[in-house]
């Protein structure tokens, strides 16, 4: 089948020839046209099937016809790597078309973002706490969406949104089309599908197992070991772009560190980052820049590039449907991939279940030359500085929260978890990034210029200022 089999306008067959799409995922198939005649539709697809334009096309079509600078279609999105890339496939596919669109979410200023409201746009992509906000301030006129799309809906459950999506739904108008997208199907997201969805049609690529173009490997090492056996892994192996998953912020960075001392080209992205670095180093690893970006799961459903030849799992994650999709940014677009995974015994009941869902046993390899029987060094008498479960000697204040666990006080903030307060910072309201919110007008940080329209070449790269 090709794209124009599928009834879509010749203004976008032109932007899509011109983007280098041939021929229709399966996804695309199956989803475009119940999309395109105004039907529900329920999609179940991994990340990597070309979900994004199986929705966004069908939009910018229904999009071409009736009124503009108002609000017509609405997506949701978990984290803020992930809304920027749905709007970039927007902007990408609707060039020429006269559309225009914001992205709104939590840690900038949002000054900008009402500017670009009042200016009209036709299509909002936005996370659930920042778009709460500006309901709650009268910033944004959900009153003539027409299509709304959830997208990773149960990402949004493993994060805690779905509370926030259920209070967004109630503003939208109840006659709307609904394109509800997930990966997996628990409890929660099939009881809201039913709850929203009017007589769906159901598209499925893939649901649970990974895809069939990635290669994967155990490498058994105990936890000392992983820095060296990454650099003798890396060494050995001929990669393009590799992207490293760690468990925490903290390890991330240090990893990267150790890579750039030993002239890799790599970066980071983690949660203590501003928005402004964390695209910093999104557009490095699209571009070639950074050949390595070593990432917590923050990333693993934002990030948007063909090319990645391996993805390592330097710490196990935490369950079966995170492995699934850490290892869906590679082998795609018909590329091959490898999953290269470090696992040191008490990772042996999450192999066991990965497996299961993968549904063979994974090869075990070692590194030839490497050594293995090198002793973990003894512990500091001097309590270690941050980290990951690391043990403290004093004991800890009232506000100290155990690994792990989210603090009852902390906001749900898009693609990270709540940062361990200053003991110097207030206890006022936070906001999406983890940051005390000001409380007075006067208190907020000083906001930057808003974005261009989505048709436009590049955004404006200037960066929002910082408050105190």
């Amino acid at each position: 089948m090709t794209f124009s089999e599928l009834e879509l306008c010749p203004a976008l067959l032109k932007t899509i020839e011109k983007s280098g799409y041939t021929t229709p995922t399966p996804i695309q198939e199956k989803a475009i046209p119940p999309a395109l005649n105004g039907k529900d539709v329920m999609g179940l697809a991994q990340t990597g099937t070309g979900k994004t334009a199986a929705f966004a096309l069908p939009i910018l079509q229904r999009l071409m016809k009736g009124p503009k600078g108002r609000i017509r279609t609405l997506v949701v999105a978990p984290t803020r790597e992930l809304a920027e890339q749905i709007y970039d496939t927007f902007g990408m596919l609707g060039k020429g078309t006269g559309m225009s669109g914001a992205t709104i979410y939590g840690g900038v200023g949002m000054m900008p973002q009402i500017q670009k409201l009042r200016r009209g746009v036709e299509v909002v992509v936005a996370c659930p706490g920042r778009l709460l906000d500006h309901l709650g301030r009268g910033t944004i006129d959900l009153s003539h969406v027409e299509t709304l799309v959830l997208d990773e809906a149960d990402r949004m459950f493993d994060m805690g949104f779905l509370p926030d999506v259920k209070r967004i739904i109630s503003y939208l108008p109840a006659g709307r089309q609904t394109l509800f997208f997930s990966a997996t199907m628990p409890d929660d997201i099939r009881k809201l599908s039913h709850e929203i969805l009017r007589d769906p049609v159901t598209v499925q690529v893939d649901l649970t197992a990974p895809v069939n173009s990635v290669s994967h490997a155990l490498y058994p090492v105990g936890q000392h070991l992983k820095t060296g056996l990454l650099m003798e892994l890396l060494k050995h192996t001929d990669t393009e772009s590799v992207l490293i998953f760690t468990r925490t912020k903290h390890r991330a960075k240090k990893l990267s560190e150790h890579l750039e001392r030993h002239d890799y080209r790599a970066t980071c992205l983690q949660g203590n980052l501003s928005q402004n670095k964390r695209q910093e180093a999104l557009d490095g690893f699209r571009s070639g820049r950074y050949q390595i970006l070593v990432a917590t799961d923050i990333a693993a459903r934002g990030i948007d590039v063909s090319s990645i030849s391996h993805v390592v799992n330097y710490d196990m994650p935490d369950t079966a449907d995170a492995y699934t999709h850490r290892i869906g940014r590679t082998g795609r677009a018909a590329k091959t991939g490898d999953a290269f995974t470090f696992v040191s015994p008490e990772d042996n009941d999450m192999v066991r279940t990965i497996e299961r869902v993968l549904g063979m046993k994974i090869e075990r390899r070692k590194i030839e030359g490497f050594d293995y029987g090198v002793q973990a060094p003894p512990r500091s008498a001097e309590p270690p500085r941050g980290g990951y479960g690391q043990r403290r000697t004093s004991a800890p204040s009232t506000t100290a929260r155990k690994p792990g666990e989210w603090r009852p006080y902390a906001p749900k903030s898009e693609g990270q978890y709540p940062e361990r307060r200053p003991a110097t910072a207030s206890h006022g309201p936070k906001s999406e990034s983890g940051a005390n919110s000001p409380r007075h007008p006067s208190q907020r940080p000083a906001q930057a210029g808003g974005r261009p329209p989505m048709n436009s070449d590049r955004r404006s790269g200037q960066q929002p200022r910082q408050g105190r």
